[in-house]
């Protein structure tokens, strides 16, 4: 039974020094670290890493553009959580860091300009997103066509996204059809408005079939997952404050997020908020009715072999990545594999693959000869950062292959495409 989101309680975490403290050098985080696999220094491992950033905590050594070189080649993936034997939170341990460094880093006055505009003035303004998009879809629309667009440089930056849909004005409310489950709520991030609207749309439209009513809080807001990422600690609380709000009082019984970046963000709010939170995935895998609603849902078959990409955040924080695989196994014909090498990251991580482009395209180069090797049609992955990025250098290496999210893919085999409310 739904009851409404109470007020949120949160505890206090332990000092940073405490935290990397507890890092015990056994080194079994060594193996699973991507950039390490790749560089094998130790200054680029968990463990190396740690002790760089205890040397800094303690003022032992300085926080000069050496150490922040090592930190910034850090993806933060957290595939060293999961095999630590002492549960250190690495997560937490950088991204704290990160905002130490920030203070003091050396940056242009017009690389803080882009900085700000990017992360503060566009990418977590709703309305501001909304224009954007639409101009994004312009520049789609126009790539190769203007040459003022070649020479500006625009159409190379409209080719890296996918195909930008119109930008719907979200309902508060998406009744259930059919027999009545229950009620959730949706969250939509910030960037997903503009570049995954078919995700968020086919996530509305497979609940609403299978008897869920969705609430779209209008006044939600940016997850802080890139503000915690850059560091800013206080950016990123304002928006869960936001986000907080938004949601408090509504009779849901899930939080439902379609981005496994943001799902890990929100699994960081108090816990009687987090523990709502859902990857749309993990709640059709986990809500009551589960049998029910599916038998009416009239999934048409798909005859495609297909390769799921496990997104690192999905892997080491969610801890749901099995789930993706039990929902395109509800697809009739379906042939479902998980791509080789799930538990190296492909080197979006966020603006990753923006900051440290060499070790991202090095990443990127390894997922797509197990694309290459698979032989799927198809390549399914939950989290949209992941899916630009795959999809680019699929395209850049002449691999005809869809890159979809698995709630979409479900979505078109129960008649999504053809939706008039669409």
């Amino acid at each position: 039974m739904s009851v409404p989101i109470p007020p949120p309680q949160r505890k206090t975490p332990a000092p940073l020094a405490d935290e990397a403290a507890r890092c015990v050098a056994c080194g079994l985080c060594l193996p699973h670290c991507p950039t390490y696999r790749k560089t094998l220094s130790e200054a680029d491992s968990p463990r190396g890493r740690i002790a760089l950033m205890q040397g800094v905590l303690e003022r032992r050594i300085p926080a000069n553009e050496r150490f922040q070189a090592h930190i910034d080649l850090c993806l933060a993936c957290r595939a060293c959580e999961n095999v630590c034997p002492n549960n250190v939170e690495y997560g937490r341990l950088i991204n704290g860091v990160r905002g130490i460094v920030e203070k003091s880093r050396r940056r242009s006055v017009l690389q803080r300009l882009g900085r700000r505009m990017l992360v503060d003035g566009v990418a977590t303004k709703p309305a501001v997103l909304r224009l954007a998009g639409g101009a994004l879809r312009t520049w789609q629309a126009m790539a190769g066509k203007a040459g003022w667009m070649m020479r500006l440089g625009l159409a190379r930056i409209a080719t890296r996204l996918p195909q930008l849909r119109p930008q719907p004005v979200w309902q508060a409310v998406y009744p259930a059809m059919g027999k009545a489950r229950g009620e959730v709520g949706l969250f939509l991030g910030c960037v997903a408005r503009v570049t995954d609207v078919e995700t968020l749309s086919a996530s509305i439209f497979v609940l609403n079939r299978l008897g869920y009513m969705v609430h779209v809080p209008p006044r939600q807001g940016c997850c802080g997952a890139m503000h915690v990422g850059l560091g800013e600690s206080e950016k990123a609380s304002a928006f869960e404050g936001q986000n907080l709000q938004a949601f408090a009082g509504m009779n849901v019984e899930a939080v439902i997020s379609t981005a496994t970046g943001c799902g890990a963000a929100l699994k960081n709010y108090p816990q009687d908020f987090a523990g709502r939170v859902r990857d749309i995935s993990e709640f059709l895998g986990e809500a009551d009715g589960w049998g029910g609603g599916w038998e009416e849902a009239g999934i048409a078959p798909l005859a495609e072999k297909m390769a799921v990409h496990e997104p690192c955040l999905m892997r080491n924080v969610l801890h749901c990545q099995d789930k993706p695989y039990d929902l395109l196994r509800r697809i009739p014909g379906a042939t479902v594999v998980p791509l080789a090498g799930n538990d190296q990251c492909c080197g979006a991580a966020g603006t990753y693959f923006l900051t440290q482009p060499d070790m991202a395209a090095s990443l990127l180069a390894d997922k797509i000869e197990a694309v290459k090797a698979s032989g799927a049609r198809i390549l399914a992955t939950s989290n949209i950062g992941c899916a630009m990025h795959l999809a680019v250098g699929l395209k850049a290496a002449g691999i005809e292959i869809e890159v979809v999210h698995p709630i979409t893919l479900l979505a078109r085999q129960m008649g999504f495409e053809n939706d008039k409310n669409r």
